[in-house]
């Protein structure tokens, strides 16, 4: 992208008979864009994953915040944690964003909250070197077990010092990691990082590290 502006605006993906809904938001002079995988019972308009994209934005990332699931299926509990569907969704809207003249060529990442995790990380295990890196804040990759060993993207993992049992899920997950990879427990901080402080510490890990990963990938086509 070669422009003096920046652009905002609500996209709709289709995906066989639904139609995703999202906001892409891409700051002037990008040349990445992270997409975030939202976690249960949650959507685009999270005010936690609008903070840590709105960081991200200005440290000069472009930003796609998705709702993976219609409302209508949201209210089914079950649909919250069907990684396979979920996974299946944010490739979807992966494969739109690369044709898309705002993020063409862009180096891509994943952000992943809860359930969401497990959803960025089998994705980013199918697309392979498509995704250049991937931040899980608070969630669940012991959901996509069986992809872990696959991941090519250097993958952070955020968990709060409280959260006892996602710590010892992301503790799990991290030894199955092959790749480069970091796991970070924030002092004080319960699973939803409403502390004081933590989430903006949250914001900071994940902007370092995709400027770090992001802006470091080459063009792929």
């Amino acid at each position: 992208m070669d422009t003096d502006e920046s652009i905002e605006r609500l996209v709709n993906i289709p995906d066989r008979d639904v139609i995703l809904e999202g906001v892409l938001n891409v700051p002037r002079g990008a040349t990445s864009v992270v997409l975030f995988a939202h976690g249960s019972g949650s959507s685009r308009h999270s005010p936690r994953n609008n903070y840590v994209a709105g960081i991200l934005r200005e440290h000069g990332i472009g930003t796609l915040l998705l709702d993976l699931l219609t409302p209508e299926e949201d209210l089914d509990y079950e649909m919250r944690f069907n990684i396979d569907l979920l996974a299946q969704r944010l490739i979807t809207a992966t494969k739109w964003l690369q044709e898309e003249d705002e993020a063409y060529n862009f180096a891509i990442g994943y952000f992943g909250a809860s359930t969401g995790a497990a959803a960025a990380i089998q994705s980013a295990a199918v697309l392979g070197d498509q995704i250049g890196a991937i931040v899980s804040r608070g969630g669940r990759p012991d959901m996509a077990e069986p992809y872990l060993g696959k991941v090519e993207a250097p993958t952070l993992l955020i968990v709060g010092g409280y959260d006892g049992v996602v710590i010892e899920m992301n503790r799990s997950a991290y030894e199955r990691l092959k790749g480069v990879k970091q796991l970070e427990i924030i002092p004080g901080a319960t699973h939803l990082f409403e502390e004081p402080g933590t989430l903006e510490r949250v914001a900071e890990l994940a902007a370092r590290w995709f400027e770090k990963h992001l802006n470091a990938q080459q063009p792929l086509r």
